[in-house]
């Protein structure tokens, strides 16, 4: 992580229909009719997807950080890969020339195959803010289980599509907590410097951001977090600092400051789309089949595993079952697709021999969210990037790290956000339930106490200082916390215990695991760059000594 730190440098009134017009805009009070957006474009697919009967040297179940991790390197060492994506390609703009809807205006683009809207902040002074959309293959998936709603990506690209992008890499000091069987040495000398470039890492410029606008938020978290005495650092993110300063400029179409975040961000992101799977593109060896989800694997009776796959309209429809060959089948579904879908073959005798470690070691990554309510002379702005730079570093003494997060409404709030990350220990399982035909996890929403007890170690001293109070408007009514959800799943398919030290799965050669099931729960920071780096270091090791 970034340790740059940085010294701090006549608010007027809203009225208050104005302000709850405006702050629940952004959580989506719009639902637009409209027409349903494209699928992926039929030439592409055409090319693109694969045909019953058909034989892949390497298929990748999944289109995330490690699946397109794998494929590109696979790629780069001559082999075939075939990548599976439940979501669509996300390449041909809906019927507002755009290509992802707005955050303020969430239509069927938005949610995977919900008729409603699941907003992670799903109220606004007490009064629910979600509303009606059709059907549809929309980017965001709000899955709920249990006691925990897990946000996902649905798409070619995964959770890129949807993420601030926070590109951060855990302290040194911590990395032994995150992943205990693989060494740092190797890991910060060579797997995390290749991963922040493959992602195009980079940090907003310091100087740019003391003046701009949009960062007014950050900078108000800034002062409030310094004045009572916590850290604050700038983050590393994906997007592309010239454009955004571009967009302040106004020399060309705004995207994070017209408030993209949530359901896809249409400009200067740097999404897997645009690194890693256009580079896995480029070498000729890579297709992709969107729109379709593996239901099994099995060792076949020549060698290699048969998979059978659905494949799926945007109503979530199957239109054809397809049965292929794989010589070597990757698990990059996500930490709970993968989960999932391990966990059922084992208990539904496909792939028996998987050992028990398999479901288990499953966590949230400590997130929960808060709001704060700030003196009419903190204004936070009107104009919020929806990229955040910072964050308030209080893990060795609290356990928590907190994101200062945007509200992108367009009108002051004067209300600081924020998503913290914190120490939590509690972990969860995926076990499969024969009655039901699914798998299902056992987490609780009372575990996410200690988060919340972590968390309170910044707000509570910082609302002292400040004579501030937290806002009870945003998850409920009268509710502080958002402890009802996660962006960050983590583990489900251990390393190093439901696999060897490199991915492979106990019992059978040839499937392996390359995602963030891998991670037991918790990287201390936003865990696509730890996610990302582990799967350079595990498939470098496979193409090695397997092929």
């Amino acid at each position: 992580m970034s340790q740059t730190t940085v010294q701090d440098n006549d608010p007027r009134g809203v009225s208050r229909r104005r302000f709850i017009a405006g702050t629940s805009s952004i959580f989506g009070v719009v639902a637009l009719a409209g027409h349903a957006a494209a699928a992926a474009s039929p030439t592409a697919a055409a090319a693109d997807v694969i045909t019953p009967g058909a034989h892949v040297p390497a298929l990748v179940i999944g289109t995330g950080y490690g699946g397109s991790v794998a494929a590109l390197r696979l790629a780069e060492a001559g082999v075939d890969v075939h990548m599976i994506e439940m979501g669509m390609a996300w390449d041909t703009p809906g019927p507002d020339g755009k290509i992802f809807a707005n955050t303020t205006s969430p239509d069927q683009r938005s949610y995977w195959l919900r008729t409603r809207t699941k907003q992670p902040l799903s109220n606004f002074l007490g009064f629910p803010i979600d509303r009606d959309i059709p059907r549809y293959t929309g980017i965001l998936d709000a899955e709920e289980m249990g006691g925990i709603i897990v946000y996902q990506g649905r798409g070619v690209g995964g959770g890129s599509l949807v993420n601030g992008g926070m590109a951060v890499t855990p302290r040194r000091e911590n990395f032994g907590a995150v992943l205990p069987s693989v060494d740092p040495a190797e890991m910060y000398a060579t797997y995390y410097p290749r991963a922040n470039q493959g992602l195009g890492v980079a940090t907003v410029n310091p100087t740019w951001f003391e003046t701009a606008e949009c960062y007014q938020y950050a900078r108000v978290g800034r002062k409030h977090a310094q004045r009572s005495g916590f850290p604050f650092v700038f983050v590393p993110d994906v997007y592309d600092w010239g454009y955004m300063e571009q967009e302040a400029a106004g020399t060309v179409p705004r995207s994070a400051l017209a408030g993209e975040i949530l359901y896809g961000n249409n400009y200067g992101k740097k999404s897997l789309q645009k690194t890693y799977i256009a580079r896995a593109r480029a070498t000729g060896k890579v297709t992709i089949s969107p729109l379709h989800k593996v239901t099994s694997v099995a060792p076949a009776t020549g060698g290699g595993y048969t998979v059978v796959i659905d494949q799926i309209d945007t109503g979530g429809a199957t239109t054809a079952t397809k049965t292929v060959t794989a010589d070597r089948v990757f698990f990059a579904a996500g930490s709970v697709g993968t989960s999932k879908l391990l966990v059922r073959l084992k208990a539904t005798g496909a792939l028996p021999a998987l050992n028990d470690e398999v479901g288990k070691g499953w966590g949230d990554n400590g997130n929960v969210m808060c709001g704060r309510a700030n003196h009419m002379w903190d204004p936070t702005g009107k104009l919020q990037s929806s990229i955040p730079c910072g964050g308030i570093d209080n893990w060795a003494a609290g356990g928590a790290f907190a994101e200062v997060a945007p509200l992108p409404t367009g009108i002051e709030t004067y209300a600081s956000f924020y998503l913290s990350i914190t120490k939590n220990p509690n972990r969860a399982q995926f076990t499969w339930n024969p009655a039901s035909g699914k798998a299902e996890l056992n987490w609780q929403t009372a575990w996410k106490q200690p988060s919340i007890d972590m968390a309170k170690t910044i707000f509570d001293k910082i609302n002292a200082k400040e004579g501030t109070i937290y806002r009870t408007d945003l998850f409920g009514t009268y509710k502080i916390w958002g402890d009802h959800l996660t962006y960050h799943p983590l583990g489900g398919a251990v390393l190093d215990k439901a696999t060897d030290n490199y991915g492979r799965l106990h019992g059978y050669r040839g499937l392996y695991v390359i995602d963030g099931a891998l991670i037991p729960g918790n990287t201390s920071v936003n865990p696509f760059v730890t996610i990302t780096a582990l799967a350079e270091r595990n498939i470098e090791r496979i193409i090695a000594t397997d092929l």
